[in-house]
């Protein structure tokens, strides 16, 4: 047996370490071992240290006189055992077998008071002898004791440290300053949700002015490729509207006869249109004899025929465009075929070579077949059934012409068909251009010109076509231009309206036939419907010897500057 010093002047004994064994481990992990079999049951750590019940390092005293402590562990009466220690095993600190020789016991200072801190008391454990011995434990690092580390540890004091509940003079300084930051980004985040909504409103306002703006030119027809509004299909643009007009004459040289129409392209509204034009229309022949439309077109010629429409009309048509049947042909081949809506099947004729066209929808007509169908008329048809397929193969036409005017121009020029010297290849193809691309988006319409069984235009053809379409009403006179008188027979005598038109002709004035009136009327008048034509009207008064109480300012169902309705007082010359 060992016997040594230890660095804080006690003496413990070391068991050699074949008389060891390890019984546990204390309260720092380290090993606890005991005397080997037949020694007394002592517990000591690595360093020979013993330990109390409360796991408690002992230091090595002297035992107190009138204390003892017996091998089995129990006080006997008056040995002063402590009551709250538990049974004395030797725990103690420093202290050796009790059969060594030469040897002094060390027995625990029990006048020491016990502490109650701890709740539990670690127990190390217990070998049992059935059981096969405990594995070795691998050598442990060498430890400081303890007392040496309580001495090696820092010296903390009291006024060192400081206490949540006691408050001081920066605690306030740190809520106010929470209180500001948190205030502040609330005060940011609402910022930003205001800019937002910001940013979202005027998205908005600008998205509705984007559809109001394109809602506003498309009411206007100022929206190129999307047509017109309802603004500018009305035809009512403020202020007088441009024109350009072009008759075209189809003559149908196999059977005969003739189909006339007036091609419009209104440039203020960005509109086109056919008005078709019965042949029994009554115009007026350069010595102011009355003669029908169809007539004029064969004796009168293309230059005469122009000039009694625009007399009669108001209008100012720029040229005329000769078409013949074989032409018509020639012109559908070129633009590739048309595709119209047929109202009526075309029988064949092998000895005419007429080809048969079919009835229905976009049926694919060739050049025969549209000549075939523009020229049809059925047995007992009106004549502007055979007008209204004519103005379906047109329709056809402009909407296969290119919308390019030089392309136009050159299809005119393959043609190769003879013009009116008034209008010329390169004019003829810069209107078909124009007028296709109106047909090709839907601005265009077709009319047909209603008359009545004498020649004279209806009340509604006078208000619908010719003057909110044409704008022959619309038209005001130039500035010395001879007026245009029209003359409407209430007398219901022949004699009387004829005698008034020589009369009318011979005074200079232009004649337009305004046909029969419904009845009869006692007294004749002369309307004028513009102010400025107030002078003229009275001197036609006094050219057919009519008094100036007849004149009066009223509108007229008769498309001239001054209308006469002839009345039964009336004197012939």
């Amino acid at each position: 047996m060992n016997d040594r010093q230890d660095p804080y002047g006690g003496r413990y004994e070391e068991y050699p370490a074949g008389q060891q064994q390890l019984i546990g481990y204390d309260a720092y992990g380290q090993p606890v071992y005991g005397p080997a079999s037949g020694e007394p049951d002592r517990q000591y750590d690595a360093y020979g240290y013993g330990y109390d019940a409360y796991g408690q390092q002992q230091e090595p005293q002297q035992p107190a006189p009138g204390y003892g402590v017996p091998a089995d562990g129990y006080e006997q009466p008056g040995t002063g055992y402590d009551p709250y220690a538990g049974p004395q095993q030797p725990y103690g600190g420093y202290g050796h077998d009790p059969s060594a020789t030469g040897s002094h016991q060390a027995v625990p200072d029990f006048t020491q008071p016990v502490p109650q801190a701890r709740s539990q008391v670690q127990q190390a454990p217990q070998w049992i002898p059935q059981q096969a011995p405990a594995p070795e434990p691998a050598a442990a690092p060498p430890q400081v004791p303890e007392p040496r580390r309580a001495a090696e540890a820092p010296d903390y004091r009291t006024e060192q440290f400081a206490f949540l509940d006691q408050p001081d003079d920066e605690s306030g300084d740190v809520i106010d300053w929470l209180k500001f930051t948190e205030s502040r980004t609330e005060r940011r985040e609402e910022a930003r949700r205001r800019g937002r909504n910001r940013v979202v409103a005027l998205i908005v306002v600008l998205a509705l002015l984007v559809v109001g703006g394109i809602g506003w030119l498309w009411y206007a027809g100022k929206l190129p490729g999307l047509g017109g509004g309802s603004a500018a299909k009305s035809g009512a643009a403020a202020g007088p509207q441009k024109r350009d007009m072009i008759v075209v004459h189809l003559h149908n040289t196999k059977k005969g006869g003739t189909s006339t129409a007036l091609l419009v392209d209104n440039v203020t509204t960005k509109q086109g249109a056919t008005v078709l034009l019965p042949n029994n229309l009554a115009v007026s022949a350069e010595d102011g004899a009355a003669i029908t439309l169809g007539k004029s077109v064969e004796e009168d010629g293309l230059g005469g025929t122009r000039e009694s429409l625009d007399a009669m009309l108001g209008t100012r048509i720029e040229g005329t465009w000769r078409l013949d049947t074989p032409y018509l042909e020639n012109l559908v081949e070129l633009v590739g075929g048309i595709e119209v809506d047929t109202d009526t099947a075309v029988p064949a004729d092998a000895k005419a070579k007429i080809p048969a066209v079919g009835k229905g929808e976009k049926q694919s007509l060739s050049g025969a077949m549209a000549v075939a169908y523009a020229t049809f008329r059925g047995p007992g048809e009106p004549e502007a059934r055979q007008l209204q397929r004519f103005g379906t193969v047109l329709y056809g036409v402009l909407r296969k012409m290119p919308d390019d005017p030089k392309a136009a121009t050159v299809t005119v020029e393959t043609l190769a068909q003879i013009l009116d010297p008034s209008l010329t290849e390169s004019d003829l193809g810069g209107a078909l251009a124009r007028l296709a691309e109106h047909a090709k988006i839907g601005d265009h319409r077709t009319e047909v010109l209603e008359v009545q069984d004498d020649g004279a235009l209806t009340a509604k053809a006078t208000d619908s076509v010719v003057k909110k379409l044409l704008g022959g009403a619309l038209k005001a006179p130039e500035p010395g231009s001879i007026p245009r008188v029209g003359l409407k027979d209430a007398t219901g005598t022949v004699k009387a309206a004829t005698s008034a038109r020589v009369q009318l002709v011979n005074g200079g004035y232009t004649f337009v036939d305004g046909g029969k009136a419904t009845g009869t009327e006692d007294a004749s008048q002369v309307t004028y419907a513009d102010d400025s034509q107030k002078e003229k009207a009275s001197e036609v008064a006094k050219t057919l010897g009519l008094p100036a109480s007849a004149v009066k300012k009223a509108e007229s169902q008769v498309n001239a500057d001054v209308v006469v309705v002839l009345g039964k007082d009336y004197k012939a010359p």
